[in-house]
């Protein structure tokens, strides 16, 4: 009888998946529901694409959202349908949705869009507006200085849009407003005024300092001078940025840009598809 034992034979184990990598898009993505409330899918997409954090072209990886937010395909996919009614988002066929990127033209015609339905709105606003409305709008005015102070793009950007909104709420055109806010919605994500420089940052805060002198005065003619004022400056401001195509679409392209994609980006599913040609 041998003395020898036989060594006991390993078990090999198959290496463990490497952790999967969140996508640059959900990266981003914060939850906005409380305890015990059901995912706001909709309202955290469009909040994440109005604040500038997901830039135009950006993609957005269904099979990612979905699991981000603990939630099936089905929400997603309305929700983003939905935000595509909305121009915040585009659809490229055979290879998905992605943040909305406009051509410059695109940009600055919804920008004097904006302005006409601004005007119209200030005619009807200052009959209307009281001291609340004043307070309204110096606070988000100030707040603005506050931001600016700080170096604050984000802020600046957003206290921005809340004074504007401060001067049109006295309309009592609720239409019109709402046709405003969904204007100035699509141009969100390129976040042009966090770009434009001190200089010109300056003159347009200058511009909402009278605009704010000619609201509390219910200067109708001023008001509307200094908003076309305001208005000539911004089409300067943007102007800048006419040839970036980091933030634009090509103009000689008629079809939406085919978004770039990461490893991170492709989803399990959606891995097979291959892409079209960028136009």
């Amino acid at each position: 009888m041998s003395n020898e034992h036989t060594a006991p034979t390993a078990t090999v184990r198959p290496p463990s998946p490497a952790p999967r990598r969140r996508s640059a898009f959900t990266q981003r993505l914060v939850k906005s529901e409380g305890s015990g409330e059901p995912p706001n899918v909709l309202g955290d997409l469009r909040r994440a694409i109005l604040l500038g954090d997901e830039p135009p072209g950006t993609i957005i990886p269904i099979d990612d959202v979905a699991r981000f937010f603990g939630v099936s395909h089905i929400p997603v996919r309305e929700a983003l349908k939905m935000l595509l009614s909305e121009g915040l988002v585009a659809h490229v066929p055979h290879v998905g949705y992605s943040v909305a990127q406009l051509t410059f033209a695109e940009f600055r015609e919804l920008y004097q869009v904006r302005h006409a339905l601004e005007m119209a709105a200030l005619r009807a606003a200052l009959p209307h507006a009281n001291l609340l409305d004043d307070a309204r709008a110096r606070t988000a005015f100030e707040a603005q200085l506050s931001a600016l102070d700080v170096g604050d793009d984000r802020l600046y950007n957003i206290h921005s849009r809340e004074f504007h909104m401060a001067l049109i709420a006295p309309s009592r055109m609720r239409r019109l407003v709402h046709m405003y806010e969904g204007v100035w919605n699509m141009t969100e994500s390129a976040r042009l005024m966090a770009r434009v420089d001190d200089v010109r940052r300056h003159d347009l805060t200058c511009d909402h300092e009278r605009l704010l002198a000619a609201f509390v005065a219910r200067d109708a003619e001023l008001l509307l001078a200094e908003s076309a004022r305001h208005y000539a400056h911004l089409e300067e401001a943007i102007g800048a940025f006419s040839a970036d195509l980091s933030i634009f679409r090509d103009e000689n392209s008629t079809h939406a840009r085919t978004p770039t994609r990461t490893d991170a980006d492709i989803s399990d599913t959606d891995a097979d598809i291959i892409p079209v040609a960028q136009a």
